[in-house]
């Protein structure tokens, strides 16, 4: 789908700019677009590589599943029966830990993880709320560095690409408030069939 979007919108522009006129325009602003786009990969590759070796690093030493635990009793109350089993919540709390270090190549392998077991718990069935609060979660992660945004600012020549760290915090903080809030009150109008 993503793909044909993707064609669409360059059909549209060289139909545009051969309608105005501007086809040279066009076919420039694709050509640099094209290259300024490897520039960037390049550039978030390396940093993403520096973050995810930090992240081998805490998990190597031991501070990840420290901070995992910590998290585990901010993380009970949200995922109700699920709680009780040790190793969904580790699997839990390391997807979120990761999210936390803006870390969202490594949290999603973590996440897979973690769903697969709190469906393993369900029976593998419907959409538990132990899974869709994972997901919410996961989808609208709080970030304590925002490492692949500052990648990115850093790619594209930003001066200090981590002065974005307050913005990140609130904006995470009330994202994650918002869904989490928003599940628990619309949880009655959707009842588990059984």
């Amino acid at each position: 789908m993503l793909s044909a979007i993707w064609v669409a919108f360059l059909i549209i522009a060289l139909v545009c700019g051969a309608v105005t006129g501007r086809l040279d325009a066009v076919t420039e602003a694709v050509s640099s677009g094209a290259a300024q786009a490897v520039t960037l990969a390049i550039s978030v590759a390396g940093l993403m590589c520096f973050w995810s070796g930090m992240m081998e690093l805490l998990q190597a030493s031991g501070a990840a599943a420290k901070l995992s635990r910590l998290l585990m009793p901010l993380l009970r109350p949200l995922f109700g029966r699920a709680a009780a089993d040790r190793q969904a919540m580790e699997a839990v709390s390391a997807n979120v830990t990761a999210n936390l270090l803006g870390l969202s190549n490594a949290a999603t392998p973590l996440g897979l993880q973690a769903v697969d077991r709190l469906y393993t718990l369900e029976g593998r069935r419907g959409a538990p709320d132990a899974v869709l609060t994972l997901i919410t979660l996961n989808s609208a992660s709080i970030q304590l560095i925002p490492s692949t945004v500052a990648a990115v600012r850093a790619a594209s020549g930003a001066a200090a690409p981590f002065d974005i760290m307050l913005p990140v915090w609130g904006a995470s903080i009330a994202s994650v408030a918002v869904v989490l809030l928003s599940g628990r009150l619309l949880r009655p109008l959707f009842p588990d069939e059984k």
